[in-house]
């Protein structure tokens, strides 16, 4: 696994974290907890599968600050959560944050387990 895909399994992973953390406020009916459950198992068997590549840190740092700008994204989208120009830079600040850990990051001998 090139560290590329690691990066892209990452942003999957923190795709699913919104779904996940949405159900978590919304689900009401068994197949909505049922895709909230799946998104949860599968977004966190994906930053699993995705620390094997990078380092540990890096990966949770990314998974959280993405996850955590695109549910508040989602939240002032679909739900109605006021816009506020502060939030969106903060968003941006975190976004920051994530896009530096990824070029410092680089592609530094990592050690596969296994």
């Amino acid at each position: 696994m090139k560290n590329n895909s690691a990066w892209f399994k990452i942003a999957g992973a923190a795709c699913l974290e919104v779904v996940w953390v949405i159900g978590l406020k919304h689900a009401s009916v068994p197949w909505e907890w049922l895709i909230t459950g799946l998104a949860l198992l599968v977004s966190f068997y994906t930053i699993i599968v995705a620390s094997r590549k990078l380092p540990v840190g890096t990966v949770y740092s990314v998974f959280v600050g993405l996850g955590t700008a695109g549910t508040v994204l989602a939240d002032m989208l679909w739900f109605g959560e006021p816009f506020r120009w502060i939030k969106l830079v903060l968003i941006l600040v975190l976004l920051a944050g994530v896009i530096g850990l990824k070029l410092v990051t680089g592609n530094s001998h990592t050690k596969e387990v296994s």
